[in-house]
């Protein structure tokens, strides 16, 4: 199933050979120990400058403001060949600071919600431990032991790591202030600085090879009502906003499925949610607010533009505003970026499967049904054809059970393993024949 010629085989399992699990492990230990929620990355991408630095790469620490940060690496070539870019996020998710995660993560942080490593024989448990960490450690890994094994490169490589890759607006605690401190800001900021390639491969969770995925839209829907008291509810003139809003919101939630069904194809399958509301004060139960807003995330296929979306977004209003005539609102789309695709037959599609299946010893089965974003869409988005791959998920040898918290936070290092092989397989592919000449 391989790609590869001899020579080039040769190369790979050389640098594989010194693919080591208890390095891999030290790698996820030391970033899940660094937090690095979006918007502060910045102690983290030092630490992971200088890990680039000692591996023989010239490695820069890339400021983007004084607490934000990326870093990246290069290894040059001989200038005859193309150049491969891997890259992986950084930031976590949540922050792993009960005054910021609790109670919308759950009563309490549990152990794999905490930016502090635990080591379970195969398992590492801490926040971000397997995404983003654990498949940043695994790129490390891979460009260390094809930097150690002196693989001749053609082509440059090139090792990002960028901050903001979570989607969120910027927080707001601890003294920060940017409101674009994620979707993808840092990989933005990479690629504007000019660090370019002429191949990209993204590592994020799915072991498959993806060439598309979804990209999204928020809306922000405010739903007009009547502020008044509870004890003149009956004697004026009411209309709950809160119970407007909840309407509104049950009729959303029917919709998305049907939303799905109807751009389901490809690799992908967009989902919608409903994620935050907000109306009234807290303290005050005894009056109702003259607004209710929330907040959607809808995913859109790569074949939809963000004003498609909005489009079918205003039509589903419109239905439920016919259906139910009293309700008052009005919204905005506040966020858009849209979904991409590489094309199946891109040099880095092709090498990233046939790596796959080396590794798998089976022909690649693609995973469908994704509705998952990336910073692969801004890669793409900016001209870079790029591959996705990752992890599988955790099994029930892992210390907990698999639910969204522990698949974010808890890596089996053996995978880690197998993504960093497929990472080598990939790079000795693309950087190490000669360029092709238009």
């Amino acid at each position: 199933m391989s790609t590869l010629s001899a020579e080039q085989h040769a190369w790979y399992e050389a640098a594989c050979a010194l693919v080591d699990r208890d390095r891999l492990t030290e790698l996820v230990v030391g970033m899940v120990d660094i937090p690095s929620p979006t918007g502060e990355e910045a102690e983290l991408a030092r630490w992971l400058t200088a890990t680039l630095d000692a591996a023989g790469f010239d490695s820069h620490y890339q400021a983007i403001d004084d607490r934000q940060a990326n870093a990246v690496a290069r290894l040059r070539g001989d200038g005859t060949g193309e150049d491969l870019l891997l890259y992986a996020p950084i930031d976590t998710l949540t922050v792993g600071d009960p005054v910021e995660d609790v109670p919308w993560i759950g009563p309490e942080l549990r152990a794999d919600m905490r930016p502090r490593a635990e080591v379970h024989g195969d398992h590492v448990v801490g926040l971000g431990a397997s995404n983003p960490k654990g498949h940043g450690a695994a790129v490390i890994a891979a460009a260390e032991a094809i930097a150690k094994a002196g693989v001749p490169l053609r082509g440059d490589l090139i090792v990002g790591f960028g901050a903001g890759g979570m989607p969120t607006n910027g927080r707001t605690a601890r003294g920060l202030s940017r409101r674009n401190a994620g979707h993808g800001v840092g990989c933005s900021f990479l690629l504007e600085q000019g660090w370019w390639a002429d191949h990209a491969l993204i590592a994020k969770p799915g072991w498959s090879v993806a060439w598309e995925e979804v990209g999204l839209c928020w809306f922000e829907v405010r739903v007009r009502g009547t502020y008044t008291y509870v004890g003149s509810r009956h004697r004026m003139p009411y209309r709950n906003a809160i119970d407007d809003a909840a309407t509104v919101i049950a009729a959303l939630e029917h919709w998305f499925p049907e939303y799905a069904a109807r751009h389901t194809d490809g690799l992908v399958a967009p989902q919608g949610i409903v994620a935050a509301i907000e109306g009234g004060w807290p303290r005050m139960a005894a009056v109702s607010p003259a607004l209710c807003r929330f907040m959607i995330d809808l995913r859109t296929s790569p074949r939809s533009t963000p004003a498609d979306v909005r489009r079918e977004f205003a039509d589903a209003l419109d239905a439920i505003l016919t259906e139910h005539p009293g309700i008052e609102l009005d919204w905005d789309m506040v966020l858009s970026i849209p979904g991409t695709r590489t094309s199946p037959d891109a040099p880095v599609i092709v090498a990233t499967t046939a790596a796959w299946e080396e590794e798998s010893g089976r022909p690649h089965e693609p995973i469908v049904a994704n509705s998952g974003a990336t910073d692969a869409n801004i890669l793409r988005a900016r001209g870079l054809p790029t591959a996705r791959i990752g992890m599988d998920r955790i099994g029930g040898e892992a210390p907990l059970p698999l639910d969204f918290s522990s698949g974010m936070n808890v890596v089996d290092i053996r995978e880690a393993v197998r993504l960093t092989r497929t990472i080598v397989h990939t790079t000795i592919a693309l950087c190490t024949r000669e360029r092709s000449i238009p």
